[in-house]
């Protein structure tokens, strides 16, 4: 079951990624959005969906606000597209990841810079 749910959630970060970029129409969504992961529950009914922007956090509270008003038209998207028994309930949240990355790699670099003096 376990690698059924990881194809289903990688299926439906696709299809999402496609609907965003495709069909979405937007204008709150003007920046670029990246669908980083989905976690859907063992039993098919939610899923949810990691997204991050190129704005980063000053973008965050606009860019869910809109997913949000958007899901129920995702939801229908995917449903037709892929033709599953439960279409999930789509539970967008930030993820913190990309920014989480790029403050390590600071530190690293402070950290190289302080040995090398």
């Amino acid at each position: 079951m376990a690698h059924r749910l990881e194809r289903l959630n990688s299926l439906i970060r696709h299809e999402l990624s496609d609907l965003l970029l495709r069909e979405v129409k937007d204008p709150r969504l003007s920046v670029m959005i990246s669908i980083t992961q989905v976690d859907i529950a063992a039993d098919l009914k939610y899923a949810k969906v990691f997204v991050s922007a190129l704005g980063g956090e000053d973008e965050k509270d606009k860019v869910l606000k809109s997913l949000d008003s958007a899901s129920g038209f995702m939801r229908g998207e995917l449903s037709r597209n892929l033709r599953l028994r439960y279409t999930p309930e789509l539970d967008f949240q930030w993820d913190n990841s990309i920014e989480h990355g790029a403050h390590i790699l600071e530190l690293l670099d402070q950290v190289k810079q302080e040995y090398q003096s």
